[in-house]
């Protein structure tokens, strides 16, 4: 397998494991920093409702931009193309446009 191959198969599993559950988070994260996240809880008969907090929601904002990052990195520095290194012991001309006036 050529670095250009695992190179995308790394990009599409970050987008899948990192970015769309990124995306997702960022979704809830607004919501809840907006201040309409409600909650239900029972527990041993005992209910209880409310609205999460705005700092959680600014938490799950800071996280998403994390997740949604790294596919973007993987995928950068994974399909990048290098500079090509000069072959020892072989020098090679190229003509440069305009020289020969």
């Amino acid at each position: 397998m050529d670095k250009k191959t695992q190179g995308i198969l790394a990009t599409v599993a970050a987008v899948i494991l990192c970015g769309c559950p990124g995306l997702c988070l960022f979704i809830f994260g607004g919501v809840t920093a907006a201040g309409i996240m409600p909650y239900n809880t029972e527990f041993n008969g005992v209910t209880d409702s409310g609205i999460l907090p705005s700092g959680y929601g600014f938490a799950m904002l800071c996280a998403a931009i994390f997740f949604i990052a790294i596919p973007i990195v993987v995928g950068f520095l994974m399909l990048r193309q290098k500079p090509l290194e000069p072959i020892e012991g072989k020098i090679v001309e190229e003509e440069i446009p305009g020289e020969d006036l």
